[in-house]
């Protein structure tokens, strides 16, 4: 099985939660930023799963991440605006025939989520939905990720990876 896990991050959050839920998933699974994740690199999958961070109630849009970049010294960690934004990615995704599922990571009472544009986006290119998206939490806007959130995302990706068997 090919599988690859795709992120945006811009405080490191998303980035941890896509290499855990890649552990989970087993030694095959392919873990890669928007930056990374050409359409080489996905070209074939049989699992692609997807996550980003959500801000603004759902994507982080180009705008907001323009205006984090250029107020950088408003953040305690230093934000990587440097991959392109999920939603860029997702519309230049190629068409796949595999399967699919979406992550975000947010603080907890955020309203709207990144989950249902990056559904939206995956069943544009062909993907066919395996599991609900999932949610992951953070304490406070640039985290740290609340205890317990990678092994949930672990746990995640054992799950998806039986659900491709």
């Amino acid at each position: 099985m090919k599988a690859i896990v795709v992120y945006e991050s811009l405080w490191g959050n998303t980035a941890a939660i896509a290499k855990a839920i890649a552990e989970g998933i087993g030694a095959n699974a392919n873990v890669l930023s928007t930056a990374e994740a050409g359409a080489k690199a996905v070209a074939g999958a049989d699992l692609l799963v997807v996550g980003a961070p959500v801000l603004g109630f759902g994507l982080p849009r180009d705008g907001m991440l323009q205006s984090i970049g250029m107020n950088p010294a408003r953040y305690k960690k230093q934000p990587d605006v440097s991959q392109p934004p999920m939603r860029t990615w997702l519309e230049g995704l190629p068409a796949g025939r595999g399967r699919a599922a979406a992550f975000e990571t947010r603080i907890w009472w955020s309203p709207g989520g990144s989950t249902g544009g990056i559904e939206n986006g995956l069943k544009r290119a062909g993907y066919t939905p395996l599991a609900k998206g999932m949610r992951f939490l953070v304490q406070g806007a640039e985290g740290p990720l609340k205890d317990g959130e990678l092994e949930k995302a672990k746990a995640w990706g054992r799950e998806l990876a039986q659900l491709m068997k």
